[in-house]
Order: structure tokens, then C-alpha cells, then sequence
């Protein structure tokens, strides 16, 4: 009989990945009980503006050369062929019932958690799953900080953002350090971001 594993869900737009994303997965897989990390990339929302929003596939391959050998965390697209708009109760479900011998936990900053009661069916997620959530500077735990499923983990706290990378591009700033090499190598290859958003 298999071992069930306890994979972490670590949701984003990664537009694009950076090493705070990267150090937050490596964080939970070395200091948690978790077997596996999964980036799950979500798709692009057709009801919300494209703005400077990457292909769906782009994300995913810059995600792939952020995690490069690391087998125990993975690259997903998983949300890719669920239907829009996405909602992580769905996309759980979804998971349940395509990997029934896993657990399922869910990675999270805590500005998401400060915001969790506005999610779809919240009260499902926080009795079916538990969540492992990191600090996020500037944004405190809210009231679910004390909820028997929430775990407050100490990740390494970064104030790096995906759209100041994307600004700092388009100001032709090489922020490279700031995104795995072989990120920074497609991005510059594909010329990502470098014009402004329509």
C-alpha cells in the first residue's frame, strides 16, 4: 500500500516567479511535514483585464526553470483545464478526487488568510484542509490566526513582488538576483514585460 503524502498546494499568477516564491516552497518542504510542494499556477481569468498578465503556458515553463531538478516540487497546471472563473474549493475538490490516497494542505501568505472568509465556501476549506500560511510584511494574520487548522509557519519574510519585477523590467532595471538565473535568461530571451501594460 502506498504511503499517503502530504503535498503542499502553493497557488499564484507567478507573473513571473521570483525567488521569494521559490524560497517560501523550499521553506515548507525542509521545515514542515510536507512530502512535495506544488506551484499551481492559475490561468488567466477571462472576465478580469489581461493587463501584463504572461500566457498561461509562459508562466508555467518560468515556474518550471525556477524549481529546475527539484523532484519534490512541481510545476502544475492542473487549474488549466478546470472551468473559469477558478475557485480553490473546486479546484480542491477536483484534487480529491483524481489523487484520493494524498493530503491536501494549502500554502498561503497571510494576506491571504486575513482575507480568507471572502473566498467561495471558506468555512469548507477551513474545516477539510489545513492551512500553512507565512507571514506577509504589512499584513497580520486576521482572525483565523488562532483557527485549529491554521499553521503559522516562520518562512523567511521578503518584500519582493511580482509587479515590481515586472515595473523594473519595463524600466529596464536588471533585477536579475532577484529571479532564478534561468528565469531572468527567458524573460530577457522573450522580451517579457518590457513594454508597458495596454
Amino acid at each position: 500500500m502506498t504511503k499517503q503524502k502530504k503535498i503542499g498546494l502553493f497557488f499564484g499568477s507567478f507573473n513571473p516567479v521570483h525567488i521569494g516564491h521559490t524560497a517560501i516552497a523550499g521553506h515548507m518542504l525542509e521545515f514542515t511535514d510536507l512530502n512535495e510542494v506544488w506551484m499551481v499556477v492559475s490561468p488567466h481569468n477571462p472576465l478580469k483585464k489581461k493587463e501584463s498578465l504572461l500566457s498561461d503556458t509562459h508562466r508555467l515553463r518560468l515556474v518550471r526553470e525556477a524549481i529546475g531538478d527539484n523532484t519534490r516540487i512541481k510545476a502544475s497546471n492542473i487549474e488549466f483545464k478546470l472551468p473559469q472563473p477558478n475557485y480553490t474549493i473546486d479546484t480542491l475538490a477536483y484534487l480529491r478526487e483524481k489523487y484520493p490516497a494524498q493530503k491536501f494542505v494549502l500554502i498561503m501568505g497571510t494576506d491571504n488568510l486575513q482575507n480568507l472568509h471572502k473566498w467561495k465556501n471558506y468555512e469548507q476549506i477551513l474545516s477539510n484542509y489545513s492551512i500553512y500560511a507565512y507571514k506577509r510584511p504589512g499584513f497580520d494574520s486576521g482572525t483565523f490566526v488562532n483557527h485549529p487548522s491554521v499553521k503559522i509557519t516562520d518562512a523567511p519574510l521578503m518584500e519582493i513582488s511580482s509587479s515590481f519585477i515586472r515595473q523594473a523590467i519595463k524600466d529596464k532595471k536588471d533585477v536579475r538576483y532577484l529571479l532564478a538565473p534561468p528565469v531572468w535568461q527567458y524573460i530577457k530571451e522573450m522580451h517579457f514585460y518590457e513594454k508597458a501594460s495596454p
